[in-house]
């Protein structure tokens, strides 16, 4: 999908390129005199008057919602349902932090979307759900619009717990999705049992839809304030059931480690980077390793058993802020890391070294990256988003082929010739949302991508992204 403005006087429809969430209008079946003028997101700006349509045929499924205020941060929760599923119709479960206009008015909202069933239509306007009712989407007159079933519209049923103060991030525990953490921008890192909300959810003839605006109050089992600022690091073991890590802007990160009843968190932090700690991520399957960026352009690499300095010397990765980074569960030797000046890179962790361990950089965004995140089925597969307004999909396996290309163009009707700058790993361009600030594929159903920004949030199931298990033979290259 992409971005769409009023219709000044007239509309005019710019190409598209293939994968991305736009469609041409051209019907016509003579060969161009020449190529077609081939539009840019993030790069070329609309002129009054022209608005970019979202070609169907681009998705298996994409829908907005929301669930009141806006959400930094977002996490999807692992269900019972299946551990992995392919068929529609779907369900998820996701807890959000919200970012209200008053502190008092935050909350950590758990929620459940379901009757997700395979419709190809544009989202409606995040403020068109409200509460468990059916999505309603606005009445056109444009002869064109399909007829809404009320019966296949998405179900969302929300519940609301008051959380002190606006939550930068929040987490759940894999091993216990019930078990959540919040970074607030109190200073406090809270973890909460969401169980009695969960179940709710799993019953809807518990959930009415008074209960959706209704804001419970309930105790967090842990709160800690042992941080000397406010940060947005934090990422729980997948290894080490109830295992935590936090960083701060102050450049601490602390330890959490699970009790009998409780958490021990460690009064000395971790301390190795000369600002602000960014993001945490876990060896996926290490077990007392993590690594972390910072505003410092640098990602570190720790081991808990030796001491509170990182492993190395923290690597510079990028000439500006490392606001986000992800460690590939799949090829468990790449990070991947998303910078401020809207760059995007990848590292091999075995050759940590300045200058050395670079697999693949890619300069397409033009903002600052927001969230990055690896595949949980395709280990060369990479989401990507950024406050230029673009969730962008990428494929690291890809490599330019002159000879297909070609082929290609001799078929098409029309020629359109790409820009010779754009990366051919680009696999998907996703637009429409204003301020994207975090991505979650769902790791329970392959192909499917949750993302929230400042006017809600957006499910999206790209046609181009393979939804089912790849085979054992996948593979990424090292070098590019």
């Amino acid at each position: 999908m992409a971005r769409t403005i009023k219709k000044a006087r007239s509309k005019r429809t710019k190409g598209s390129r293939k994968g991305e969430a736009s469609s041409s209008s051209s019907t016509n079946t003579a060969v161009a005199s020449g190529p077609a003028q081939v539009w840019q997101p993030g790069v070329d700006a609309l002129e009054e008057g022209e608005e970019l349509q979202f070609d169907p045929e681009a998705y298996n499924y994409l829908r907005g919602f929301s669930i009141g205020w806006p959400c930094l941060s977002f996490d999807v929760l692992r269900d019972q349902l299946g551990l992995v599923r392919s068929e529609f119709p779907h369900t998820l479960y996701g807890i959000a932090g919200t970012q209200s206009e008053k502190a008092s008015w935050n909350y950590a909202g758990i929620f459940k979307l379901s009757n997700i069933k395979r419709k190809k239509r544009e989202p409606i306007p995040s403020s068109a759900l409200d509460g468990d009712d059916d999505m309603d989407s606005d009445s056109s007159s444009d002869e064109d619009d399909e007829e809404i079933n009320e019966d296949a519209e998405p179900i969302l049923h929300l519940q609301k717990v008051a959380h002190e103060g606006s939550i930068n991030r929040i987490r759940s525990m894999n091993q216990k999705p019930e078990i959540c953490a919040t970074w607030g921008d109190t200073g406090h890192v809270q973890v909460w049992d969401f169980s009695s909300f969960i179940a709710s959810l799993e019953d809807p003839g518990t959930v009415t839809h008074k209960d959706n605006g209704i804001i419970h109050n309930h105790v967090p089992l842990k709160v800690f304030s042992g941080h000397k600022d406010e940060g947005y690091a934090i990422d729980w073991s997948p290894n080490v059931t109830g295992r935590l890590v936090s960083g701060d802007c102050n450049k601490c990160i602390h330890l959490w480690e699970p009790t009998s009843s409780d958490w021990s968190v460690d009064a000395k932090p971790f301390v190795g980077h000369s600002a602000s700690v960014e993001d945490l991520q876990w060896n996926p399957t290490e077990e007392n390793m993590f690594a972390s960026c910072s505003v410092d352009g640098t990602i570190a690499i720790w081991d808990i058993r030796i001491g509170r300095n990182p492993c190395y010397a923290p690597v510079k990765v990028h000439n500006s802020d490392v606001n986000v980074i992800s460690w590939n569960s799949l090829a468990g030797s790449l990070i991947a890391s998303g910078c401020d000046d809207g760059s995007i890179s990848v590292h091999d962790i075995r050759a940590i070294e300045p200058g050395k361990s670079l697999v693949a950089h890619f300069a397409y965004h033009k903002h600052p990256i927001t969230s990055v995140e690896w595949s949980p089925y395709e280990a060369s597969t990479l989401a990507v988003s950024s406050a230029d307004n673009q969730l962008t999909i990428w494929d690291l396996s890809l490599e330019r082929d002159a000879e297909e290309e070609a082929e290609f163009k001799a078929k098409m009707k029309e020629q359109a010739n790409a820009p010779r700058d754009l990366p051919p790993q680009l696999l998907f361009v996703h637009q429409g949302q204003k301020d994207l600030k975090e991505l979650h594929w769902h790791p329970q159903i392959p192909g499917m991508i949750i993302s929230t920004a400042a006017d809600g949030f957006n499910v999206l199931m790209p046609s181009n992204i393979d939804a089912t298990i790849p085979s054992a033979g996948a593979s990424i290259p090292m070098r590019m």
